[in-house]
């Protein structure tokens, strides 16, 4: 996965995984989800990224959202 912003055009990019675009959903005003052909997602696009999320205080953890291994019960 990536994360990039481009201050220029205001826009911030999330690719979830690697791919061809094949079309392309508005999920609300400005934000914009590219799939491949089978209609997976591959990026969400954010317009005017800067009106709508608060640059600074952006954290990503990859690790809270992925699930814990449940150990074997001895």
């Amino acid at each position: 996965m990536q994360i990039r912003y481009s201050p220029d055009a205001d826009v911030l990019m999330i690719q979830l995984r690697a791919g061809t675009p094949h079309d392309s959903s508005d999920l609300c005003e400005g934000v914009i989800v590219h799939n491949d052909e089978s209609r997976s997602p591959l990026e969400i696009e954010i317009l005017d990224a800067s009106k709508v999320i608060d640059m600074d205080a952006i954290d990503v953890s990859l690790k809270e959202l992925m699930p814990r291994k449940v150990e074997a019960a001895s």
